[in-house]
């Protein structure tokens, strides 16, 4: 995890998992199995975060999906990177749809995922989509 907070590295996981899912059609429970032995992660609490994260994003792909073809409008879903488009289905996950994570946190998490798994420009567009997003839905609320 050299360099990563632990959270950031189980989004890491979380991603890898989305990512091999949409690429290869694989059982997401064994996807996830294999990804706890391949990684360590010892904490049951910790699986668990990765396992609702990863069933999250699953289970609410339409609304999820919907949310950002509305505010990537540049972008239509299917031209966008699968890895950046599983990056911003986790935050938008994480704040918009179960609300257990601060939209900046989530944002800045998703920033450090696409420097790491993305390309070069990301992160930019990564911030982008879902700085709108998040702006969208506080203006909704208020």
């Amino acid at each position: 995890m050299s360099g990563i907070s632990e959270r950031t590295f189980l989004r890491g996981v979380a991603l890898q998992a989305l990512y091999e899912y949409d690429q290869s059609g694989h059982n997401i429970a064994d996807i996830l199995t294999w990804r706890f032995e391949s990684v360590e992660i010892p904490n049951d609490d910790e699986k668990k975060f990765v396992i609702d994260l990863v069933t999250g994003v699953i289970n609410n792909k339409p609304e999820i999906d919907a949310m950002i073809g509305k505010y990537a409008v540049d972008w239509p879903i299917e031209q966008i990177a699968i890895i950046d488009l599983n990056i911003i289905r986790i935050a938008v996950y994480e704040f918009a749809i179960s609300g257990e994570t601060p939209d900046r946190v989530a944002i800045n998490e998703s920033v450090e995922l696409a420097k790491r798994f993305g390309s070069d420009t990301a992160p930019k567009f990564v911030n982008g989509v879902l700085g709108s997003i998040a702006d969208n839905l506080t203006e909704t609320a208020s």
